[in-house]
């Protein structure tokens, strides 16, 4: 019988490899990077033999001819490498991802699988800060927050359980950690309705999202000269509420938050706290204990690193 080990929600940004010479709060950006290395210490005195990373995919692994919800690599992981991330060929485990996504099934959460999944930044930031130096198989679930309609935020807690759940049921005795990335509180330049784009930018951003799929690269350049040219827009009264009540074990309450709410509160980058949701629903909402907490707007977000131990 397997269990969790481990629960990990960490902010991830684009900017934050590139853009560190342009930082002017450098206090809190090295208070975050101090919050990685201590939720990064924290997962290895767990000992896990495996990560189930849940996070985003900024379009270089999905595009808008075919977005699931959920979506499940089981054999080859890809990485991007942009923007000085993780590149190339992960570590995986298959005979444990192909059991993942059949106890999810099984239990009635369906998930997409992939067996050459390519994923990006909203992923490979875990990889490349979490498990630093922690040589373990990884297992992606990618989450679709972009392109509208999204999964609630309560289908996102009912495969949180679930996901827990199939874990519990593998034969094999796996350590395991669930690492969440992604929010808190952004906003990020991209359509709010990809049907509708407004302007130069968002008709090209479209069309990087629906073409893009074998040649994301192409696009690449233009679409990191919009976001680097985006105002920072970041709810820190959201961000200090929400992680108050992870730290009480009481995030369950959001999960009735809309997409729309979600938006009008902390930005639509925040529609990643679909990660933090599944993540904290697979701890069954145990309390946690946030390590780092710093609003910085030249990475755009508010970045915050949390970790949640099991209750046994």
């Amino acid at each position: 019988m397997s269990s969790i080990v481990l629960g990990v929600g960490a902010s991830h940004s684009t900017l934050m490899n590139t853009h560190w010479d342009r930082v002017i709060h450098k206090d809190r950006a090295e208070a975050f990077r101090d919050g990685l290395r201590g939720a990064r210490d924290a997962l290895a005195a767990a000992q896990p033999d495996i990560a189930v990373v849940v996070g985003s995919n900024h379009f270089r692994g999905f595009w808008l001819d075919l977005i699931p919800a959920f979506t499940l690599g089981v054999n080859e992981v890809i990485a991007s490498g942009e923007a000085g991330t993780p590149k190339g060929p992960q570590r995986t485990d298959p005979e444990f991802a192909q059991a993942l996504a059949e106890g999810l099934v099984e239990a009635g959460t369906e998930v997409a699988i992939s067996a050459r999944l390519q994923i990006d930044h909203g992923q490979t930031h875990a990889i490349q800060y979490l498990l630093d130096g922690i040589d373990i198989p990884v297992v992606p679930l990618v989450v679709n927050v972009f392109a509208t309609p999204l999964p609630t935020m309560a289908r996102s807690v009912e495969f949180g359980r679930n996901l827990a759940a199939a874990i519990a049921s593998f034969p094999d005795d796996r350590r395991v950690a669930v690492i969440a990335s992604g929010g808190l509180s952004h906003q990020l330049p991209w359509p709010s309705d990809w049907t509708d784009p407004a302007g130069d930018d968002e008709e090209f951003l479209v069309e990087a999202w629906l073409n893009g799929r074998g040649e994301w690269e192409k696009y690449d350049k233009r679409r990191r000269e919009i976001i680097v040219a985006a105002q920072p827009c970041i709810t820190e009264e959201f961000d200090q509420r929400f992680l108050a009540d992870l730290e009480k074990g009481d995030l369950a309450k959001y999960s009735t938050m809309t997409t729309a709410e979600i938006t009008e509160q902390a930005g639509n980058g925040a529609q990643e706290l679909r990660s933090w949701m599944l993540m904290a629903a697979a701890l069954d909402f145990a309390p946690g204990k946030t390590l780092a907490y710093a609003p910085i707007p030249e990475w755009l977000t508010g970045m915050a690193v949390s970790v949640v131990e099991p209750v046994h």
